[in-house]
């Protein structure tokens, strides 16, 4: 006890403190040592805090993400998205989004690396032009409008995947007499570690573009699905690619799957994180946490379901026809930083 009231009255600032606090000399009788509570109480006026007893969740034996696995039905979230489209008006929104937030965590988590929100864009309306530090990536899901990239304008259809490159200049709109939704994904939270992302408003509403179709920054459903249907086996996986064979982003990354009728797939498993959206076809997935918790996801088309790292996954396809899943993940991410664990 002598020695922490010592250490903590003369709040030394450094080893040749110490020494000066404890005596330049011999003492005849050595104080006891503190006791492992009084040791404990000491450290946190100095900022200090053991490792040893947070050992087991700062080291893990496998990853601990803190999303959890999770289902947005299509049809319990439309309404609510069709109803912000009344209410919300162009100007108060710029971005009229309803956040897919995980339940284990709050925005912009729907998993600890990945963002993503449904987005509605009225007939008439212009999602105002800007550009920001985050990477961001969108399906879309009914109705059709067109994304400008630093001035090149594309088509959006159902089923298009479409990216923003990091600081791209880019506006959204929809020309039609009929509302276009898709589902957007973004590496929002990894900046709630990096604090360095921001955005920078345009001039105008529109930054100037002209028509460019077939784009870069654009990948149609029908080059998708026939390269998926082309492909030998009842499972198989597309992977989004930039025209030197590289993946989207540095960050998220983009693939389809094919999953046949009455196919029950492999379980697989991965140190990724995936927001799955279902674009075509019946099943549900078997999704089974880190933790050993386990739930059966129901999907029909438009919904969209969360899968955590290190998470076990197998899908079936209950229809008859062969089933369309999309999935955003943030294997570039862990590949670029070397963090994927091997399965």
């Amino acid at each position: 006890m002598q020695l922490v009231q010592t250490l903590v009255q003369h709040a030394p600032t450094g080893p040749k403190d110490y020494v000066s606090a404890l005596g330049d000399g011999p003492t005849t009788q050595e104080a006891a040592p503190p006791t492992m509570s009084e040791f404990l109480q000491a450290l946190p006026s100095r900022h200090l805090e053991p490792l040893w007893s947070r050992m087991g969740a700062m080291v893990p034996h496998s990853p601990n993400p803190v999303a959890k696995p999770y289902m947005w039905k299509y049809k319990d979230t439309l309404p609510y998205l069709s109803t912000a489209g009344e209410i919300v008006p162009e100007e108060m929104a710029e971005r009229r989004v309803l956040m897919l937030v995980n339940p284990n965590m709050v925005a912009p988590h729907t998993t600890d690396t990945i963002y993503a929100g449904l987005q509605l864009v009225n007939p008439g309306e212009t999602a105002p032009a800007h550009r920001h530090i985050a990477y961001a990536c969108r399906f879309i899901i009914s109705g059709e409008g067109f994304t400008a990239v630093e001035g090149k304008k594309m088509p959006l259809i159902r089923g298009d995947v479409v990216v923003t490159p990091s600081w791209h200049w880019h506006d959204h709109g929809n020309e039609t007499d009929k509302p276009i939704i898709w589902l957007d994904a973004l590496n929002l939270p990894l900046f709630t570690y990096a604090r360095v992302h921001f955005a920078e408003g345009y001039s105008d509403r529109r930054y100037p573009s002209t028509l460019d179709n077939p784009c870069e920054w654009r990948h149609p459903w029908e080059k998708t699905q026939k390269a998926l249907d082309a492909m030998p086996g009842s499972h198989v996986t597309y992977h989004y690619t930039t025209a030197g064979g590289k993946p989207l982003s540095t960050t998220l990354g983009v693939q389809a799957e094919r999953i046949n009728a009455g196919v029950m797939t492999d379980i697989m498993q991965d140190s990724s994180s995936f927001i799955y959206h279902c674009y075509e076809g019946n099943g549900y997935s078997i999704v089974e946490s880190s933790e050993g918790v386990k739930g059966k996801f129901e999907w029909e088309s438009g919904d969209t379901f969360a899968v955590p790292a290190w998470s076990k996954v197998q899908h079936l396809n209950s229809g008859m026809e062969g089933a369309y899943l999309v999935a955003v993940h943030d294997g570039p991410f862990l590949d670029a930083l070397r963090l994927r664990r091997p399965a």
